[in-house]
């Protein structure tokens, strides 16, 4: 994948890759921040779209991480960007999950909808077949959701070990000797995101009937080609450096300046800035801010109140106030919770294709939705139960 693997020839290197790059970066910046601006202008809906922003933020981190590791090209540097890159992306899937929950309004309705049906599909192609005869109770719909939490703390973590691995030498893409790091972290990742990938087609099959208002199908294909095919295609551009598929870059006088596994990376950047300028548009279409600026319209109508850049601001604010990740984490992991499900109230515009009330789609007069949720116990109605939640605000707030 060079034209003779000299510095001075070889693509990956030149002023046209970083270039071309750039400008797909760029391309890309303008449309998602674009997006973004407006989902934050029309912030009428903020349980749902907090976590279609923290979404959205994945181009331009995507984007701009890579060309940056593609100006700084050399050995090592490109890790310390990829890392940032690497935490966000597991951020994204729990918060693509999330994102589905609060349409379905949470975990109470969930429940209510699938408590006691069949589990399906039940075969071999999917991995289920060990569900036949069981039925959807909590614990399968927390198991979706603790499949991606795991994922959040598991990328963080591997990337500060590849830092660290990297200080002492003994990391280095696409070198996979067992005395090297990169083997180990490899494995890891895999059977992480395999899992995460895992819990959210259990999550998708239970739901896709109740999801299908929604259009499921472009935001499911949409997240998992920026998170899954962009990890696979490293995975195969790293072995195909590592079968000497691709070159290393020699200097003038023939000796190795940049290894393989580098140009491998330098190959896997220089893709995702490209990519990032198509999953831009679809992201665009995927989650279109046409239903909220109507709902946002409509509950300003009477005051005839301006969107102020404070307002904005505020916005982007509460998207970036990670309480509500934290408080998740608690329900999801903490032992006390295991057999409560979260109740949430919150307000949503009408998607189109929908039957919703007029109570659900009121919002409330500052142009936000109302947002608060309680614990009940799964099988319960007992009001008595939501005790759990006040001692979630005591851990949140210790």
């Amino acid at each position: 994948m060079t034209i003779n693997g000299t510095e001075g020839t070889t693509f990956i290197r030149s002023a046209s890759a970083q270039g071309l790059a750039g400008l797909c970066t760029w391309a890309a910046l303008l449309i998602t921040s674009h997006q973004i601006y407006q989902h934050l202008r029309f912030y009428s809906c903020p349980a749902e779209q907090r976590w279609i922003v923290r979404i959205l933020f994945i181009v331009p981190i995507y984007a701009f991480d890579s060309w940056l590791s593609l100006i700084f090209f050399s050995d090592n540097v490109y890790i310390y960007f990829n890392s940032i890159r690497d935490c966000y992306e597991a951020f994204v899937i729990y918060s693509f999950l999330s994102l589905c929950y609060e349409y379905l309004g949470g975990e109470s309705n969930i429940m209510a909808e699938i408590r006691g049906k069949p589990i399906r599909p039940t075969n071999y192609l999917t991995c289920t077949c060990c569900l036949a005869g069981k039925q959807y109770t909590i614990e399968f719909l927390r198991f979706c959701k603790q499949a991606t939490l795991q994922f959040c703390f598991i990328k963080p973590i591997m990337a500060v070990i590849t830092l660290m691995l990297t200080a002492i030498g003994k990391y280095e893409d696409g070198n996979w000797s067992l005395d090297q790091g990169y083997i180990y972290i490899t494995l890891v990742y895999n059977v992480s995101i395999s899992l995460a990938l895992y819990g959210m087609f259990l999550f998708y099959a239970a739901t896709r009937d109740l999801l299908s208002p929604y259009r499921p199908v472009l935001k499911f294909l949409t997240v998992k080609s920026v998170i899954f095919l962009s990890f696979w295609q490293g995975f195969l551009i790293a072995i195909l450096g590592a079968t000497s598929a691709i070159d290393p870059i020699y200097d003038a006088e023939g000796r190795e300046v940049i290894g393989r596994g580098t140009v491998a990376a330098g190959w896997q950047n220089f893709f995702i800035c490209i990519e990032m300028f198509f999953a831009a548009i679809a992201l665009r279409f995927a989650f279109n801010v046409s239903a909220y600026a109507d709902a946002h319209n409509a509950s300003n109508a009477n005051d005839g109140r301006p969107v102020t850049l404070q307002s904005i601001s505020s916005s982007l604010k509460e998207t970036m106030n990670p309480k509500d990740i934290m408080q998740d984490a608690i329900h999801n992991f903490h032992p006390q919770y295991q057999q409560y499900t979260q109740h949430s109230n919150a307000q949503r515009p009408q998607q189109p294709g929908t039957s919703t009330s007029t109570e659900e789609q009121r919002m409330s007069k500052g142009g936000a939705a109302t947002n608060y949720s309680t614990m009940v116990e799964s099988g319960t109605n007992d009001s008595s139960s939501s005790a759990p939640a006040q001692a979630t605000g005591n851990l949140l707030d210790a």
